[in-house]
């Protein structure tokens, strides 16, 4: 793999428009709550995920992202629905249309994050009813996902 992708391609274009590819992680815990990270560019929440590195697949990256972002090894369960309208602008200018493939996950491994790092301020659990300032509108899109199609209804 070749790690840097982005930041390769973003030096050829600058603040171009550009379709990237990119993965996440969904964990519920026993009080179907979703672990949400606090990212440290934007001081928002979304879920574990990323950018695919060059070579590599939705579900190998959403494995890797979902280590450097929680701390935790997961195995992926399932893929839940592939996200791919609209643009992401970035606090820095960059505008991207994500095509995000979102993954159900379990924690097999490791534990989560006690110190803040490049991307994750903070980590915590949230009830689908009462999230917290998301990234984006995709963000919210596959919490609605999450919320309309895992969640039992009483």
């Amino acid at each position: 793999m070749t790690y840097g992708y982005i930041k390769k391609i973003r030096s050829l274009v600058g603040h171009m428009p550009i379709i990237l590819n990119t993965s996440a992680g969904l964990i519920l815990n026993d009080k179907n709550e979703v672990l949400l990270n606090l990212r440290t560019d934007t001081h928002n929440w979304s879920l574990p995920g990323g950018y695919l590195e060059y070579g590599e697949t939705f579900a190998k990256a959403c494995i890797r992202e979902m280590k450097e972002d929680s701390g935790l090894d997961v195995r992926i369960i399932r893929p839940l629905h592939l996200f791919d309208e609209g643009d992401v602008h970035y606090p820095n200018g960059d505008v991207a249309q994500c095509i995000t493939q979102l993954f159900l996950c379990e924690p097999i491994g490791g534990h989560l994050l006690d110190h803040v790092t490049d991307e994750t301020e903070g980590l915590a659990y949230w009830p689908l009813d009462q999230l917290p300032p998301l990234l984006n509108w995709q963000q919210e899109a596959m919490l609605a996902f999450a919320r309309e199609h895992l969640i039992k209804h009483n």
